[in-house]
């Protein structure tokens, strides 16, 4: 089947208000930047939006903040946002912070069909308030649910008509566990190959998991923050 589309706008067609989206990427990494500018541009709002974190004032998520689009925020680092510190501190969003192991698995999870499983990581603290707890060998641990989402949105390196996707370096954090959670997952990648460009072997995400690709342009692919010293 070929899954490809003409346009982010046309992709996230079916994205409508109150949806739980899962955002790819680490930092501003490998993220989606095509179809986060059709969601900011389509202007749909109460978004639950998990990622690893929530981009800056004016690049990645930190555009759907902007726009007060983002009713909820399910990540685990968020502390290079302003935007997203002044709306939490108002209380103007709603926040559940994951630690990022935590995170990954809990998506991890869901795309596997477990619906929950057990960690030490939060024991004792904030994280487990409200959460079963079980001693397993003498050693507590804290139960944690597997997180799903209305629809996956992922960037991926390279694609195929059929869906496949290779992610490159770091951008396959975060990208390929996400894939696999979402009711729908929608891939932009930098370049659509013909079916059989791809080596089998190099596939990270097999196309079953994704229902829509398209090829991304204009990518920025810019850096947090740059640190640099007199040679």
């Amino acid at each position: 089947m070929d899954k490809r589309i003409d346009s982010a706008m046309a992709a996230i067609e079916d994205i409508k208000d109150g949806a739980t989206l899962m955002l790819g990427g680490f930092g501003l990494c490998g993220i989606p930047e095509n179809l986060i500018l059709a969601l900011r541009d389509k202007g749909v709002k109460d978004l639950t939006c998990i990622s690893n974190n929530a981009g800056i004032d004016d690049c990645g998520i930190g555009l759907l903040l902007q726009k007060g689009q983002v009713r909820k925020m399910i990540s685990t680092y968020v502390g290079e946002n302003a935007i997203f510190e002044r709306l939490a501190l108002n209380g103007e969003i709603e926040v559940e912070l994951n630690p990022q192991g935590t995170l990954a698995e809990r998506i991890r999870a869901a795309g596997a069909g477990i619906p929950a499983f057990f960690t030490p990581t939060g024991v004792g603290t904030e994280i487990a308030e409200g959460k079963e707890t079980r001693v397993f060998d003498g050693t507590e641990f804290l139960m944690e649910m597997a997180l799903h989402a209305d629809f996956a949105l992922v960037k991926a390196w390279k694609g195929d008509p059929w869906g496949n996707l290779v992610y490159r370096k770091t951008a396959m954090n975060f990208n390929a566990v996400m894939a696999t959670a979402g009711k729908v997952t929608i891939a932009e990648v930098e370049e659509i190959v013909e079916l059989g460009g791809l080596n089998a072997d190099h596939v990270h995400t097999p196309g079953i998991f994704v229902q829509h690709i398209l090829k991304g342009e204009k990518y920025e692919k810019r850096i947090e923050q740059r640190t640099t010293r007199s040679a």
